[in-house]
C-alpha cells in the first residue's frame, strides 16, 4: 500500500492486478475479523483441557473457516510479491478550467476558432490591454475541446507571467506528456528540451501561453515550431504587440474592450437581483458607473461587486463622484484593478518611456490628443532631445508606437474628423488614464506630483495653496473664465488651461513660475489680450496660444528668448506681431501660424503681418534653426519670398494662400519644392482662373515628385477657378475639400491632363488614397472625373449645393472593401444617374442625409 499510494502521488493508476488482491485481501481481513469477534463463544464451548466440545457441530464448522481462512491467506502471501504496483496513465487530452460566464467574447472567439481550423495558421497571437479579458478567452478555447470534436493529443496550459523561467515551462510542458519524476525535473535545460521535443513532435498539440511579457524561445524549450504537417496549434496572450511579432505569430487579435451593451450586461450580473429594483433613479444611474468603466472587463467586475448592494441612489450618486474625481478611492480599484494594470507601465523600456506615458494623464477623458502636439511637449519637458527636433521627432512617434502596441495607448484609426483634419491623433482608455494619475499622483508623488482637474466643468481654479508643489497641471476643458490671483509654483513645468472660457489673466499671474517650460491655453475663444507679465515666464520652451482670440501680442514677448515652440494657428483676430518679437526668438524651431491674421491688419511696418505677411517671411529667413513651418501668405510678393529660400521650402509643412486678388494664375508648379508640404489651403482668390502646370515632360515628373507628401487639400471662394487638374499629382491625398468656386466645372479636366504627358498607368493612382470628399456650393459642377475611380480607401462624400452633378465617378468595383457614406441632399440623390444597375444597387444604402452645419465657408467669411 506504501508503494502505491507513493505511485499515485506520481499521478500513475493502480494495476489491475494489483487492485484486485488489495479486494480480496479486504474480503479476508473482514473474514478474520469476524473470526477473531466469534472466537471467544468457541472457545466457552470446548471442554477443560480443549480436548472436546459441548457442540461438536459447531466447533468443526468454526474450525473449517479458520482452516480455510489460513489458506487463503498463505495463498495472497505468495501472490503479493509484486514487481510493479502502477503503471503510468495517459493524461486526458485537456484539463479543465475554472472559468465565470462571460460577456461579449462571442465574436473574438469566433475569430480565434476559425484561425485554429486554418491549415495555414499555426501561432495566434491574442494582445490587448490588462483585464481586457484575455486569459478569459483562453479560458473558454481550452473548455471548448473538453465538450467539442477535436484531434488534438494534448492541450497543453502554461501561464508565463512576466517572471519569464523556461525551466518552469519545461516543467510544466512535462507534466502534461508523462514526465513526473524528479530526477526529471532536475536535468539540464537542454536535455528536457531534448525529451520535450522528442514526444511532441510525435503528437499534433495545442500549447495555450498565457501572460507573456517577453519573446519565448520555444526552441529552447523543446517545442516544434507549428506547420501544416504536424497541424499542431499554439495560441497565447499578451499586452504587447511587438511580442506577437516576437514570437512569429501567423495572426494577431487584438482584444477590445466591450461595447456599451455588453459591458452594461457585465456589470449587471455582478449586481444583486434585486438591487435595479429598489429605486427608480437607480438603474439610469448604475448605467453611468458602467460607463466610468469604459468596456474594461476588469472594471466593470471590481466595481460591479463593489456596488453589488446598494440600494440608495445617494450610494450611487457617490459612486458616480468619487470615480470621476479620484477612482483611486473606489473600493478595488487601487487594489485590485491599478496595481495589474501597472505591470504594463513597469514593464516599459525606460524611464522615459514612463514619463511619457504620464504625461498622457494631463489630457482630459476621451481627448483626442494630436501627436504632433505630443511630441512638442515631450520635447519642451525635455524628456526628448531638444537639439536635434527632426531626431527627436521620430523618437517621439517611435515611443508613440510603443505605448500603442503596449495597448496604454489608442489610435483612433477610421475617424472621419481625423481624416478632415489630415491629423494623426491617439487617445487614452479612460481606466488606463486613471491608473496612470493614480501613479503620478499617489505612487511616484514626490518625483511627479500632478495636478489634474481636466474636463470637471469648473468656474473657477482650484485654490492657489495646492499649487506649490506641483511638477505638472492640467486645468484643460473646464469653464473658468479669470485667473486673478498670484499663484507660486516653483517647481511647475508644464501647465494646461486650454479649452476653457478665460477672459481675463492678471499681469502678475506668471511671476512665480521660473521653471515652466510648456504653456498651453489654446481654444479661449474669449481671450483677447495676452498680458505683458507672460514675459516673466525666462524657462519657456512652447508656447501654445492657438484659437485664442488675442488682436496683439505684446512687446514683452521679446524676452522669452529660450522658446523653441510657438504655436499661432487659427487666431484669426491676431492684428499686431512686433517684428523686434519674432527676431528675439533665436532659438525658435518650430512655428505654426497656419490660418493666422485677422482682415484688419495693422498698417505699421513694425508689424510683421504688414504687406501680405512678406514682413514675416523676411524675419523667418533669419531663424537659423526653424525646422517646422505652418503659414499664412495673403500675398504673391509673400509667396515669392518663401519660395527663394532653401530652408523655408525644407521646413514649410503647411500653406495656406489666403486672399490673393492680384493675379489671375498661379503656376502649381512654382508650390513643387516645398517636399514636407501636407496640408494646403486655398481661399479667397477672386481672380484666380486656373492652376498653370508646366508641360515637359521632365517637369510632370518633377510636379509628382514634389506634391508626395500632401495629403489635405481645401480650395474655397476663389469664384473664376475651373478645375483641379493638378491634384492628380498628389498621390497621398486623403482628404479634400472644394466649395463656393462658382465657375468650377470639372475637378479632374481630360483634355488639360493629356497635354500634360501624362502616363497612362498614373491614372490608376488617381486618388488612391482618398478618404474625405466634399463638395459644396459648386453651381457649375457637372463632373468629378471622365470616368469611374477605385476610390480603395473613400470613406465619406458629400456634396451640398451642385445642382448640376448628377453622376459620380463610381462603378460597382469602386470602393470595394469599404463602407462609403455619401451625404447629400435628398433632391440630389434621387437624380443621381448611375452607371448601371450594380453600381446602384452597391451604394444605396450609404445614403445619408446631409445635417447643416457650419461650414469652413462660413469659418472663412
Amino acid at each position: 500500500m506504501a508503494r502505491v499510494a507513493n505511485a499515485e502521488n506520481q499521478q500513475m493508476r493502480q494495476l489491475n492486478t494489483v487492485q484486485g488482491w488489495l479486494s480480496r485481501v479486504e474480503a479476508v481481513e473482514t473474514e478474520v475479523g469476524e473470526l477473531m469477534r466469534d472466537s471467544s463463544q468457541e472457545v466457552d464451548k470446548l471442554c477443560p483441557g480443549g480436548c472436546c466440545s459441548k457442540n461438536c457441530k459447531s466447533s468443526f464448522k468454526f474450525g473449517k473457516r479458520v482452516a480455510k481462512t489460513l489458506q487463503l491467506v498463505n495463498n495472497l502471501m505468495g501472490e503479493g510479491a509484486f514487481d510493479a504496483v502502477a503503471e503510468k496513465v495517459r493524461p486526458p487530452a485537456v484539463d479543465q478550467r475554472p472559468c465565470e460566464p462571460t460577456v461579449g467574447l462571442e465574436s473574438m472567439f469566433d475569430k480565434v476558432w476559425r484561425c485554429l481550423g486554418e491549415e495555414q495558421v499555426g501561432i495566434i497571437g491574442l494582445y490587448g490591454m490588462g483585464g481586457v479579458g484575455k486569459t478569459t478567452l483562453l479560458t473558454k478555447i481550452n473548455n471548448k475541446l473538453l465538450g467539442a470534436p477535436n484531434d488534438f493529443d494534448v492541450v497543453i496550459w502554461v501561464v508565463v507571467s512576466k517572471d519569464l523561467q523556461l525551466e518552469k515551462i519545461q516543467e510544466k510542458i512535462g507534466r502534461r506528456i508523462g514526465f513526473l519524476d524528479e530526477s526529471w525535473k532536475n536535468g539540464s535545460l537542454e536535455d528536457k528540451a531534448s525529451d520535450i521535443l522528442r514526444i511532441l513532435s510525435k503528437k499534433k498539440f495545442l500549447l495555450l501561453l498565457d501572460d507573456i511579457w517577453e519573446r519565448v524561445d520555444l526552441t529552447k524549450v523543446g517545442v516544434p515550431f507549428p506547420d501544416p504537417e504536424n497541424k499542431s496549434k499554439i495560441v497565447f496572450t499578451t499586452r504587447f504587440l511587438e511580442i506577437c511579432g516576437a514570437m512569429k505569430a501567423h495572426e494577431f487579435l487584438k482584444v477590445e474592450c466591450l461595447g456599451p451593451e455588453d459591458a452594461w450586461r457585465l456589470f449587471r450580473e455582478n449586481l444583486r437581483r434585486d438591487v435595479l429594483d429598489n429605486h427608480p433613479d437607480i438603474p439610469e444611474l448604475a448605467r453611468s458607473v458602467a460607463k466610468e468603466c469604459a468596456g474594461l472587463p476588469l472594471a466593470l467586475i471590481t466595481i460591479g461587486r463593489a456596488m453589488a448592494c446598494k440600494k440608495t441612489p445617494h450610494e450611487w450618486h457617490h459612486a458616480i463622484q468619487v470615480l470621476r474625481r479620484s477612482s483611486s478611492e473606489f473600493p478595488g480599484m487601487g487594489k485590485e484593478v491599478y496595481p495589474l494594470l501597472k505591470f504594463s507601465h513597469d514593464s516599459l523600456p525606460d524611464d522615459t518611456i514612463r514619463s511619457c506615458l504620464l504625461y498622457c494623464g494631463l489630457f482630459p477623458e476621451d481627448y483626442r490628443i494630436r501627436k504632433s502636439e505630443l511630441i512638442d511637449c515631450w520635447i519642451g519637458e525635455g524628456f526628448l532631445d531638444q537639439y536635434d527636433r527632426s531626431g527627436a521627432y521620430n523618437e517621439g512617434y517611435y515611443i508613440i508606437g510603443i505605448l500603442l502596441h503596449a495597448c496604454l495607448l489608442e489610435e483612433e484609426e477610421g475617424d472621419i474628423a481625423e481624416e478632415k483634419s489630415g491629423e494623426h491623433v491617439v487617445k487614452m482608455h479612460d481606466v488606463i488614464r486613471d491608473m496612470v494619475l493614480w501613479i503620478a499622483c499617489k505612487i511616484e508623488k514626490e518625483k511627479e506630483n500632478f495636478l489634474v482637474h481636466a474636463g470637471l466643468g469648473l468656474t473657477e481654479a482650484p485654490e492657489i495653496q495646492n499649487w506649490r508643489n506641483v511638477r505638472r497641471m492640467s486645468l484643460m476643458k473646464n469653464k473658468i473664465e479669470n485667473l486673478s490671483e498670484t499663484p507660486t509654483c516653483p517647481h511647475l513645468l508644464s501647465l494646461f488651461l486650454s479649452d476653457n472660457s478665460l477672459k481675463m489673466i492678471a499681469g502678475d499671474f506668471f511671476q512665480f513660475m521660473p521653471s515652466l517650460r510648456v504653456f498651453n491655453m489654446s481654444n479661449n475663444h474669449l481671450l483677447w489680450k495676452l498680458p505683458s507679465g507672460i514675459s516673466t515666464l525666462v524657462s519657456l520652451e512652447h508656447l501654445d496660444l492657438s484659437g485664442t482670440a488675442i488682436t496683439h501680442l505684446p512687446i514683452e514677448l521679446q524676452k522669452l528668448v529660450n522658446l523653441k515652440c510657438l504655436n499661432l494657428e487659427y487666431m484669426y483676430n491676431l492684428n499686431q506681431f512686433p517684428r523686434l518679437v519674432m527676431s528675439a526668438f533665436s532659438k525658435l524651431q518650430v512655428l505654426r501660424m497656419f490660418d493666422c491674421g485677422g482682415s484688419k491688419i495693422e498698417r505699421l511696418k513694425s508689424n510683421v503681418l504688414f504687406g501680405g505677411h512678406q514682413f514675416l517671411v523676411e524675419e523667418l529667413m533669419g531663424m537659423k534653426h526653424l525646422m517646422a513651418l505652418t503659414i499664412t501668405l495673403k500675398s504673391w510678393e509673400a509667396l515669392q519670398e518663401l519660395l527663394i529660400s532653401q530652408e523655408l521650402q525644407r521646413c514649410t509643412q503647411s500653406l495656406f494662400l489666403r486672399c490673393f486678388n492680384d493675379s489671375k494664375s498661379l503656376d502649381i508648379f512654382c508650390l513643387a519644392c516645398l517636399h514636407n508640404l501636407n496640408k494646403l489651403y486655398v481661399a479667397g482668390r477672386k481672380h484666380l482662373e486656373d492652376f498653370q502646370m508646366t508641360v515637359q515632360r521632365s517637369s510632370v515628373n518633377q510636379l509628382a515628385r514634389g506634391f508626395h507628401s500632401l495629403h489635405t487639400v481645401k480650395v474655397g471662394f476663389c469664384f473664376k477657378l475651373k478645375d483641379l487638374t493638378w491634384l492628380v499629382f498628389a498621390p497621398s491625398l486623403k482628404s479634400m475639400v472644394v466649395l463656393s468656386c462658382c465657375n468650377m466645372e470639372q475637378i479632374i479636366k481630360a483634355e488639360k491632363l493629356s497635354q500634360l504627358h501624362h502616363h497612362p498607368e498614373r491614372k490608376k493612382s488617381v486618388f488612391a488614397k482618398l478618404q474625405f470628399l466634399s463638395l459644396e456650393n459648386l453651381r457649375n459642377l457637372c463632373c468629378i472625373n471622365w470616368e469611374a475611380l477605385a476610390f480603395p480607401n473613400l470613406k465619406e462624400i458629400r456634396v451640398e449645393g451642385c445642382p448640376k452633378l448628377f453622376k459620380l465617378p463610381l462603378d460597382s468595383n469602386s470602393a470595394k472593401g469599404c463602407k462609403v457614406v455619401i451625404k447629400g441632399e435628398e433632391n440630389w440623390w434621387k437624380k443621381l444617374q448611375w452607371e448601371d444597375q450594380d453600381t446602384q444597387d452597391a451604394f444605396l444604402s450609404c445614403f445619408k442625409p446631409a445635417v447643416n452645419q457650419r461650414s469652413w465657408c462660413e469659418i472663412l467669411n
